[in-house]
């Protein structure tokens, strides 16, 4: 069944302990944190205190989505800030197998990102490493963009290699999901997608990912 990943990028942090327990309330089961370093994309944005504090909230599985070049030097504060996945970018990562590997001895779960115009041939070597595989449907770097439609190809592509290899690998995505995006995205093959602004720009934040969620739960039970 397919899940909301809920983005802190979006979140207005005033709030964000009250925003964070009220997801958790509503159901959520995985939050995002993206990490920009001004260098592999232009923002800046959280470091691996937002994953110690999103763990303060109880239920709570983190991510952190590493946006940076040098990932292989971040994992290890981001395993001891408590995230239970690292994701890492394949375009910043020569070593790929190397530093999935080093994910996993942590007992972590690892995922591999890619931008639209990485193709899926940059990462079919490490599947065997990838909890999870994390296609970018925007351009990374900020929030709100629109959903590049000729990404779906791309992950009805992957769904079907995993699905000879008989693999167990997730399929995520990541940027501009909302109501009109999620159905196609879950007819592809993605389980788990990030939504950000769909969810924060509304005045009832419950409500808006009680509404996103019942829509990617609805597709899956077509699928």
């Amino acid at each position: 069944m397919a899940h909301i990943a809920p983005s802190l990028l979006a979140a207005p942090l005033g709030n964000l302990h009250r925003d964070l327990s009220a997801l958790v309330d509503a159901g959520a089961r995985c939050i995002h944190v993206d990490v920009m370093d001004g260098q592999f994309v232009p923002p800046i944005s959280f470091g691996a205190d937002m994953v110690t504090f999103a763990k303060s909230v109880p239920g709570t599985f983190v991510e952190a989505h590493l946006m940076t070049i040098q990932p292989e030097h971040l994992i290890d504060s981001f395993a001891k800030a408590g995230a239970d996945r690292i994701i890492v970018h394949q375009e910043v990562s020569p070593h790929l197998h190397r530093v999935l590997g080093r994910i996993k001895e942590l007992g972590i779960s690892s995922g591999v990102a890619i931008n639209p115009a990485t193709p899926l041939s940059a990462i079919t070597e490490v599947l065997e490493l990838a909890d999870l595989v994390l296609i970018m449907t925007v351009n990374p770097g900020w929030g709100g963009q629109p959903f590049i439609p000729s990404c779906l190809q791309k992950i009805s592509n992957l769904t079907s290699i995993i699905r000879e290899r008989g693999s167990s690998t997730i399929i995520e995505v990541d940027g501009g999901i909302n109501d009109e995006t999620i159905a196609p995205c879950v007819k592809a093959g993605a389980s788990l997608l990030v939504a950000g602004s769909a969810l924060f720009r509304g005045n009832d934040l419950k409500a808006s990912y009680s509404k996103l969620q019942k829509r990617a739960l609805e597709t899956s039970a077509t699928v």
